[in-house]
């Protein structure tokens, strides 16, 4: 099995819509994802994440729109032949086959012969690390087991794209962790292009190239993991991806932004800003420190703690401002720092570049809080 990264193929969804009746599962979707890229679509239920997968997989017609792998237009083409590999959640096992006859079914589909697929389908194993468990009944594996065989038979035909849809969802938390080191570890020995769906950010932070956070049938941001958490570019991204504390700000005379919940501490005004605009910034819990921490930032607001809660490695804490705004930091115990109570008075420090202006507010009208 070929270990290039040129393996993959590019993909690209071209102004994409799905209709049922009234309700518009995909609107206007348009992605391009690279050769050999892995990407995740990243959103709540409902959002479109795996009407995007079925289209590109062909299970589901879209009612308008293209999809191209390579260059080529698919939409003629019938699963079979787009040269697609899928993963789903429930393994989808045939329970009276043998490990080795699940792996070699698409190979037996595609006409190889039989000396030809059992070969593949032990390269197969070994590449998910099952060498020697061929023989062996779905019943006899564990759900981790399963679920590298279902990845085994995904990838055994060699595709160019490999669509996972929430193939971890089923296992336990330990194993899902395992897991996500396994398919990256697959990924990058490959070289296929993935794109793989999940609502769980911590999964997509891990595993991914790229995140597409999607919500409502569209896209609300795609960039690499670290460029969604550290610059959100709206409001639900940044409530969806991680915890964050999210502040009123209004731009004031000077080339400053003023953020009124915070006693108005005052920030300077990002380009493109005028005078007047309001809107709202992003503040991440581990970005916000006590005065006296070592490299807290030069901006201070008084806080009152109303909840301490211990986490392993750090504590997250709930506060209170002065006006009665909420707010939450976190705080890892490697700083050696005595532990807060509830109740106790706290100064907080943090530094204008860690608070994200965001491009919009709409979403919390339409959604809540």
């Amino acid at each position: 099995m070929s270990a290039s990264r040129a393996s993959g193929a590019a993909v690209a969804f071209q102004q994409v819509r799905r209709a049922y009746g009234a309700v518009e599962a995909l609107r206007s979707f348009s992605l391009d994802v690279a050769a050999g890229e892995f990407v995740t679509l990243l959103g709540p239920s409902g959002s479109g994440k795996t009407t995007a997968l079925n289209i590109l997989a062909g299970f589901v017609e879209p009612s308008a729109g293209d999809v191209l792998i390579d260059g080529v237009s698919i939409m003629r083409l019938p699963t079979e032949r787009r040269g697609v590999g899928m993963v789903f959640q429930s393994y989808s096992l045939f329970p009276h086959m043998t490990v080795l006859k699940n792996v070699a079914f698409p190979l037996r589909m595609r006409g190889v012969d039989r000396a030809r697929r059992e070969a593949m389908a032990a390269d197969a194993l070994k590449l998910v690390q099952l060498d020697g468990y061929g023989g062996r009944m779905p019943h006899a594996l564990s759900g981790g087991q399963r679920q590298r065989v279902a990845l085994a038979r995904a990838v055994v035909f060699e595709p160019k794209v490999l669509l996972m849809d929430e193939p971890l969802g089923a296992l336990d938390l330990k194993l899902r962790e395992a897991m996500q080191f396994e398919i990256k570890r697959l990924h990058r020995r490959i070289g296929c292009t993935v794109l793989y769906v999940t609502h769980d950010q911590n999964e997509a932070l891990t595993m991914s190239d790229r995140i597409v956070v999607m919500r409502a049938g569209g896209i609300e941001q795609a960039a690499s993991p670290q460029e969604i958490y550290d610059h959100p570019a709206t409001r639900f991204v940044a409530e969806f991806i991680g915890e964050t504390n999210i502040f009123s700000a209004q731009a004031t005379a000077g080339g400053l932004l003023t953020l009124g919940a915070l006693g108005a501490v005052a920030l300077p005004r990002p380009d493109g800003i005028a005078q007047g605009w309001r809107g709202q910034v992003s503040l991440r819990p581990e970005r916000i420190l006590r005065a006296e921490a070592p490299q807290a930032g030069p901006l201070h607001v008084a806080a009152r703690v109303t909840e301490a809660i211990f986490l392993g490695d750090m504590v997250r804490y709930a506060a209170r401002l002065g006006g009665g705004e909420a707010l939450v930091f976190h705080e890892h115990r490697s700083l050696g720092l005595a532990t807060l109570n509830e109740g106790d008075a706290v100064m907080l420090a943090f530094r204008a570049e860690h608070a994200v202006l965001l491009h919009d507010t709409s979403y919390q009208e339409e959604e809540g809080p």
